[in-house]
């Protein structure tokens, strides 16, 4: 965190310093995990359903921490230097502290400049939509990585407690802060939005993806659509325009409002979509003279990614589209998601060392009916003649309602594409098998098993040579280290 007295931090978060010196200057890391505490550090001693964060205030301070900031007086071990600033809502103090400290950076740094005499004052992109937030915040800071000192979180640090602690890590020579934006309910990006203020809004897709706690799909787009309807005029909102409930966000909003996807009226268009073993491959087509080119001719570059599945283009665009505005020319932004091996971890991870002759693509960290079967569908691009396709299924969580309707088609999907053999994992899945019996008529192609360990040995007997075995569930039905057994990753 960037360095504050213990009186500026209490005014922050509109609390009570009642122990400390208000003169103290404090900029350690900020942490909600007491684990992660270190000497300098400020602990938020949040209350959990779980569990209550004030039961580890000793052991922050005897870690080291300068500052506690909880919801009542707590008693800190004696002699103890750990400052104490008291709050009403810990949760609110945190977003508040956040708000704070990006507002002080993005005016410290409002009158920088680069090499070149552009503005390079600290810029804010907040990214939100059903699936793919994280491989496109990923992309994206890869991208800007190159450009300037970038902030973003690390995995999936994207609700109301993960997101202002990624925006505490900037300092003032932080030029570029990527802020992933996930919910469970309305309002939840909005509080998110009001926190970190961004220049840029991105909205990748409104699917079923945690349907079951949004209430529906027209709740999601709703919840969806928060990332741009507060954005100022002077603000950009960059919508996928090939999804029809997100570019219905364009009346919503008062900021720039630009599109991307394969449509003709994309102010960022990708055509040539492509993908097999070796990764994903399009042409991107963007507006002229965002990043110093011609201004009536528009940039164009044939972008090659190592990352499996046509769905990552799109991810890719919207990284592409970020930068380029912000004046990364699209071929900079291109050689360096061309330099990504992945995604993120347990993301179409692409592995090669468990048996001879065997692929696994391990996507089994998030699963949503979109996702699942944009999966499936490379699954079978990227099959080779003589090869064998497999898909191991898990549970979709989150469907609600939704749930044995989604599953089952699915089910249906995985015989209409033609995948050879079909293992369904945990009770919570089992709609898919069903489904793919009563399609396909199917006798042993689709096996069903309740047990993860049951499945990995089933599966160490069925793979032979030349087999392509995609994973993919939720993270909650545990198949990623399915995946990474079955792939040879050391446990």
């Amino acid at each position: 965190m960037i360095a504050m007295s213990l009186a500026e931090i209490a005014a922050a978060v509109d609390g009570e310093l009642v122990r400390g010196a208000a003169d103290t200057i404090v900029d350690g890391s900020v942490e909600t995990d007491s684990r992660l505490v270190g000497p300098g550090s400020v602990f938020f001693a949040l209350l959990g359903e779980e569990t209550d964060g004030h039961r580890f205030v000793p052991s922050a301070a005897d870690a080291g921490a300068a500052l506690v900031v909880t919801e009542r007086a707590t008693d800190l071990p004696e002699g103890s230097a750990t400052a104490q600033v008291v709050v009403a809502d810990g949760y609110a103090a945190l977003a508040a502290l956040a708000h704070e400290v990006v507002a002080r950076v993005r005016a410290s740094s409002a009158d920088r400049t680069d090499e070149h005499g552009r503005a390079a004052g600290l810029r804010v992109v907040g990214i939100t939509g059903s699936n793919g937030k994280t491989s496109t915040k990923n992309m994206l800071r890869t991208i800007l990585a190159e450009h300037g000192e970038t902030v973003a979180p690390e995995g999936s640090f994207n609700n109301h407690v993960g997101a202002p602690i990624s925006m505490l890590r900037i300092t003032h020579d932080t030029r570029y802060l990527v802020v992933e934006m996930g919910a469970s309910g309305i309002g939840h990006i909005a509080k998110l939005v009001c926190v970190a203020e961004p220049d840029t809004g991105v909205v990748l897709k409104v699917g079923l993806a945690h349907a079951g706690e949004f209430g529906g799909i027209e709740a999601t787009q709703r919840a969806k659509s928060e990332m741009v309807t507060d954005l100022p005029a002077s603000a950009t909102a960059l919508l996928n325009v090939d999804d029809d409930r997100v570019a219905a966000m364009r009346g919503l909003t008062a900021a720039q409002v630009v599109g991307f996807g394969t449509s003709d009226d994309a102010e960022y268009r990708l055509t040539g979509v492509s993908t097999d073993r070796d990764g994903t491959r399009f042409t991107l087509t963007a507006p002229p003279g965002r990043s110093g080119g011609s201004e009536q001719v528009p940039e164009t570059v044939d972008v090659r990614l190592a990352i499996l599945g046509e769905h990552h283009a799109m991810n890719a665009t919207a990284a592409l589209a970020v930068a380029h505005r912000w004046g990364v020319p699209l071929a900079d932004g291109a050689a360096a998601l061309a330099s990504m091996t992945r995604a993120e971890r347990w993301r179409m991870e692409l592995l090669q060392g468990g048996p001879e002759g065997v692929t696994v693509i391990n996507d089994a960290y998030n699963a949503s009916p979109d996702s699942t079967a944009a999966a499936l569908r490379t699954l079978v691009q990227v099959v080779r003649p003589g090869e064998r396709t497999i898909a191991v299924l898990g549970e979709m969580a989150e469907l609600g309602e939704f749930s044995v309707e989604e599953h089952d088609t699915i089910g249906r999907l995985v015989v209409r594409l033609g995948i050879g053999q079909l293992v369904v994992v945990g009770r919570g899945a089992m709609a898919i098998h069903q489904a793919a019996t009563l399609e396909g008529s199917w006798d042993g192609e689709s096996v069903f098993i309740e047990d993860v360990d049951d499945a990995v040995q089933t599966l160490q007997e069925m793979v032979r040579p030349g087999d392509v075995v995609l994973v993919k569930s939720s993270k909650s039905a545990g198949l990623r280290f399915l995946g990474d057994r079955l792939g040879g990753v050391p446990a």
